[in-house]
C-alpha cells in the first residue's frame, strides 16, 4: 500500500506500507493498493484552513483520476484533529471539511476501485483530548496520539476484512433472556418483556438490531429449548415481537442438545459452521457449544439487559460488517425460505429428472457489468464449497478481468418458488483460440438440480462459437471443496497432470455440447 499524507502518520501501518512526502501527490507506480490519509490543518486562523482544505480537495480529484482503476484506493475522511472554536458561531472549517468529505463519498459512487473510510468513527471511540499529544506532534508532525496506534492498527484490520466480505453468514439465537426479558414457559406471554419501560425497551433494541442484520443479508435461525406450540403462539399473538417466522429463516425449538440443533441448521440451510455466530444468555449452553463445535463462533452475552447494545455493537463490529450490500444480500432470508420449501417438494418425487423438471428452472447468463460485479468479487470471497480454484477477489479484480477482455460472466437462477438472484459466476481468460478458466465457483443454495453442468456447457459452446477450441482448467484443493474433485472430468476434460491433489486439465472441442432442455437458459 501507498498512502498519500500530510503529516505523520507511519506508526499507524505496518511496515510493508509505503508513505508519500507532506502534501506531495506523487504517485508510485508498482503499488498494490493506495490510500489518502489528509488531516485538517492545524492552525489558528479559520481563513487559511478553508484555504488549505480546500488545495486537499483539489489534490484528492487529480489523485483519483492517477490511480489505476484496477488498484482499490482508499479514501479516509477528512477530520479537524485541532477544533478551536474563538468564536462558536464561525462555522467555516466544518463547512469545507464537510463539503470535502461529501465529495469523497460522490468519488466512492463514481469509481468502483474507490472505498470511504469513515475516519470520524475511530475517533468518537476515544476522548478528542486524547487524539493528539503535543510532544509528539512538535517533535515529528505526528497528528494522531501514539497510544492509540494500536486501537487504530485493530480498527483499520476489521475495515479492511469488510471490503472483502468477511464476514460471517447465519446468527443463532436463543430466545429466553436473550430476545425478551423473563421465560416464555413460566412467564406466559404476557409475562415476558421485550417493549415499554426498562428491562423490556433493552431486548426491544436488541431485536431491531437483529431485524437490520436481516435486512443486509444474514441468515437468521433460531435454537431454543421450549416448547414449539408455545412459541409460534408468542409470534402470533404478541404484538411486539419483531424477529418472528418473517424475519426466521430455520429454526429449532425443542429439548434436544444445541449443540446437535445447531448441527441440523447448518445441514439444512447448507452452509458452513464456521459462518454461524450462536448468542444464548445461558453461559452452560455457550460452553457446550464451544467444546462441540469448536468452528461455531460464541461470544459472551452481557449479564445486564442495558449492556445489550454495547453487546450488539461488538456483534456487528466483530462478525458482520460489510462495506457494500448487494441485492441478493436484502433477499436472502426469502431465498432460504423458498430453498427449504424445494427440499420439501423434492420429497414428492422419486426422480431427480421429473423433480427438476417441475420446478421450472430458467437461469440468465450475464455478462459482467458495473451493477453486478460487486456481487461477482462477494462470491468469490465467500464462495467455499463449489469453488474450483478458490481465488478471492475485490471489486477491482474484477474490473481488471474485464478490461484486459477477459471472460466474466454469472448467473442468475429462478424457480417457480423464488428468485436466487446471482448465485454462480465464471472467470475465463483467453489468448487466441486457447482459454484458460481461472475461476468457477456456485452458491450451494442452488446445487443438487445440476444446474452448474448446463452453466458451463453454454459458457463453452459460446466460446467455441467464437474460435475457441482448446480451454485449460484448474482443480485446487481446499478443505471445503471435495465435492467438486471430479467435476471436469465429468464434464468431459482429459486430466494433464496431478500434484499435492492439484489438477491440471485439458479440453479439445470440435463441436459443440449438447445442453440439457430441462433448463430455460438465456445469455447475455
Amino acid at each position: 500500500m501507498f498512502v498519500f499524507r500530510n503529516y505523520t502518520i507511519e506508526s499507524l501501518f505496518d511496515e510493508s506500507v509505503k508513505f508519500s512526502g507532506y502534501g506531495d501527490i506523487s504517485v508510485l507506480p508498482d503499488s498494490d493498493c493506495y490510500a489518502w490519509f489528509y488531516n485538517a490543518p492545524i492552525v489558528f486562523d479559520a481563513k487559511r484552513a478553508v484555504d488549505e482544505i480546500a488545495g486537499i480537495g483539489d489534490k484528492l480529484f487529480m489523485i483519483c483520476e492517477m490511480i489505476p482503476s484496477s488498484k482499490p484506493f482508499y479514501i479516509f475522511s477528512l477530520e479537524n484533529l485541532f477544533p478551536l472554536h474563538i468564536c462558536e458561531t464561525d462555522n467555516r472549517v466544518a463547512e469545507a471539511i464537510a463539503a470535502i468529505n461529501k465529495k469523497a463519498i460522490e468519488l466512492s459512487v463514481q469509481h468502483h476501485n474507490v472505498r470511504l473510510i469513515d475516519f470520524g468513527e475511530f475517533l468518537s471511540h476515544h476522548k478528542p483530548q486524547d487524539w493528539m499529544n503535543w510532544k509528539f506532534y512538535f517533535i515529528s508532525q505526528m497528528v494522531i496520539n501514539p497510544i492509540l496506534v494500536s486501537d487504530f492498527k485493530e480498527w483499520w484490520g476489521k475495515k479492511l476484512a469488510s471490503f472483502t466480505q468477511v464476514r460471517k453468514k447465519c446468527l443463532v439465537l436463543d430466545l429466553d433472556n436473550t430476545l425478551w426479558d423473563g421465560v416464555l414457559g413460566e412467564d406466559g406471554i404476557s409475562g415476558i418483556k421485550m417493549s415499554g419501560d426498562y428491562p423490556g425497551n433493552a431486548f426491544m433494541y436488541f431485536q431491531e438490531g437483529v431485524m437490520a442484520l436481516a435486512n443486509s443479508g444474514i441468515i437468521i435461525t433460531v435454537c431454543s429449548k421450549n416448547n414449539e406450540a408455545d412459541v409460534k403462539e408468542l409470534w402470533e399473538r404478541n404484538p411486539f415481537i419483531k424477529i418472528g417466522p418473517q424475519q426466521i429463516a430455520a429454526y429449532r425449538i425443542n429439548w434436544n442438545s444445541k449443540a446437535d440443533n445447531i448441527r441440523e441448521l447448518a445441514k439444512e440451510l447448507n452452509i458452513g459452521l464456521d459462518s454461524m455466530v450462536f448468542v444464548d444468555d445461558n453461559p452452560t449452553e455457550r460452553e457446550l457449544v464451544r467444546q462441540q463445535l469448536p468452528m461455531v463462533s460464541v461470544p459472551e452475552f452481557p449479564q445486564r439487559p442495558y449492556e445489550l447494545m454495547n453487546f450488539y455493537f461488538k456483534l456487528v463490529d466483530e462478525y458482520f460488517q460489510t462495506y457494500r450490500l448487494t441485492s441478493e444480500d436484502q433477499n436472502k432470508t426469502e431465498q432460504y425460505k423458498a430453498n427449504a420449501r424445494r427440499v420439501l417438494e423434492q420429497a414428492r418425487f422419486t426422480d431427480l429428472t421429473d423433480f427438476i423438471k417441475s420446478l421450472d428452472i430458467r437461469i440468465d447468463i450475464i455478462a459482467a457489468n458495473e451493477f453486478n460485479v460487486p456481487r461477482i468479487a462477494q462470491m468469490t470471497q465467500k464462495t467455499n464449497q463449489f469453488n474450483l480454484t478458490t481465488y478471492r477477489y475485490t471489486e477491482a479484480d474484477i474490473n481488471t478481468f474485464i478490461e484486459n477482455g477477459d471472460y466474466v460472466y454469472c448467473i442468475s437462477v429462478r424457480d417457480k418458488f423464488g428468485d436466487n438472484g446471482i448465485t454462480g459466476a465464471i472467470i475465463i481468460k483467453r489468448d487466441g483460440n486457447t482459454a484458460d478458466i481461472d475461476s468457477l465457483l456456485l452458491s450451494c443454495r442452488i446445487l443438487g438440480k445440476d444446474i452448474e453442468t448446463a452453466f458451463v456447457k453454454t459458457i463453452l459452446n459460446k466460446l467455441f462459437s467464437e474460435g475457441v477450441t482448446e480451454i485449460k482448467a484448474t482443480y485446487i484443493p481446499t478443505l471445503k471443496n471435495g465435492q467438486v474433485v471430479e467435476f471436469y472430468e465429468k464434464i468431459g476434460f482429459q486430466l494433464q497432470s496431478e500434484e499435492n491433489g492439484i489438477k491440471i486439465y485439458q479440453l479439445s472441442m470440435n463441436k459443440q455440447f449438447e445442453v440439457s432442455e430441462l433448463y430455460t437458459i438465456t445469455i447475455n
